[in-house]
């Protein structure tokens, strides 16, 4: 399985970081400008640390990268955190990065695309976008956690968002407690 991760510039970059450390397979990054800067302020991870993390890393300019093509297969893409920015940009069918043009791309291919929105509150614009995206079979997985699992530290928080999504990609694993 061969999975596409993009990190973008809303506060929650660890979303994305614990989904990366936890898909099993090939893992492609692709990380926006704004999401470079947000890093060392909500992380203590350099960039190279991230890096690391993925088989493949593209730059977010880079329109000629393999993803941007509907011939190069890869299974599914994971926007965490997706911004408003980013998710209005994906609802507008505006391609000028490399993540939106790869969110494109599963969109023409029919292929999983998960959205990881932290934004909040949320303007009727970004519900509007949500909605648009949702009927065309995007899902839309809030960062919005559950607490039947008892978290007990920040990490079991990402833990559970991660969780969902990889519940989202029928993927087995053991990050939080399942509801019963």
């Amino acid at each position: 399985m061969r999975y596409v991760v993009a990190v973008t510039g809303a506060s929650g970059i660890m979303y994305g970081v614990k989904i990366l450390r936890e898909l099993p397979g090939e893992r492609i990054l692709v990380i926006s400008d704004m999401a470079k800067k947000i890093i060392p302020s909500e992380t203590e991870l350099a960039m190279r640390d991230i890096e690391k993390m993925a088989d493949i890393v593209f730059d977010d300019h880079d329109l000629f990268a393999s993803i941007s093509s509907g011939s190069y297969h890869f299974d599914a893409m994971i926007v965490a955190p997706c911004s408003s920015s980013t998710l209005a940009k994906i609802a507008s069918g505006l391609a000028d990065t490399l993540i939106t043009r790869a969110a494109a791309v599963a969109l023409k291919e029919s292929r999983k695309l998960i959205l990881v929105t932290r934004e909040t509150p949320k303007s009727a614009i970004m519900l509007e976008n949500e909605l648009k995206l949702a009927r065309c079979g995007v899902t839309i997985l809030d960062a919005n956690p559950g607490f039947y699992s008892q978290p007990k530290t920040v990490d079991d928080i990402f833990a559970f968002i991660a969780g969902r999504c990889l519940d989202q990609l029928r993927i087995e694993h053991s990050l939080y407690k399942k509801w019963e």
